[in-house]
């Protein structure tokens, strides 16, 4: 395992009003399916799926964990949901959720790897370039960008996430926090992803 262990913060909590869902139900599951495989792929240890607008998430008989509005979407293997009873607040409450719970797992890590559920064309080559800058960043801190452009994943050090959950706030996530951060390294990723989040499904015009 490289040094520095990593756990992914999934932020799969919002309503998708614009969408017209959950972003964590799109597509039947397959983008939350193919963010956390692309977490766990590109290095992250575990995946931490932030949930809100869903309810908070359940166990079949079996003892899977499920995405409580819709049965037939498990929490993948690998990943464990995390319950963010504010979500309605933003994206920061989702955040704030992960980090808490990353923080305080038993065997905690080092660095974060941050990615929204709605950029289904980002891949594990995308979260292994990333969190590889981060960890050889003296921040460690490092994002991926696509066109120049900030985009996901974002990764955080450990000694930075507690400024970050102070800061968060509203829809801003960690923008205030890395809006002042002249160490933070753009990761250049055009070449593997457009990294375009999507708002709106296909067949409603914008």
């Amino acid at each position: 395992m490289e040094k520095g262990r990593c756990d992914g913060i999934l932020l799969a909590a919002g309503a998708g009003t614009r969408y017209g869902r959950p972003k964590a139900l799109a597509e039947h599951g397959a983008w939350l399916r193919g963010a956390v495989d692309a977490l766990l792929k590109g290095g992250c240890v575990q995946v931490h799926v932030v949930l809100g607008a869903t309810g908070p998430a359940r166990r079949d008989p079996d003892g899977r964990w499920l995405v409580y509005d819709s049965p037939e979407i498990p929490i993948p293997e690998g990943a464990q949901p995390v319950w963010a009873a504010d979500w309605a607040v933003g994206v920061a409450a989702s955040l704030r959720a992960g980090l808490t719970a990353v923080a305080s797992a038993v065997d905690p890590a080092e660095y974060a790897a941050i990615m929204p559920v709605d950029t289904p064309d980002v891949g594990a080559d995308v979260v292994a370039r990333v969190l590889a800058a981060a960890r050889n960043a003296p921040s460690g801190l490092a994002r991926a960008a696509f066109h120049g452009q900030p985009g996901h994943p974002v990764v955080l050090y450990h000694k930075h996430w507690a400024a970050v959950i102070d800061t968060a706030q509203g829809n801003s996530g960690a923008r205030e926090f890395l809006d002042k951060r002249p160490d933070i390294v753009a990761v250049t990723c055009d070449d593997l992803a457009t990294g375009r989040d999507h708002d709106y499904p296909p067949t409603r015009a914008r």
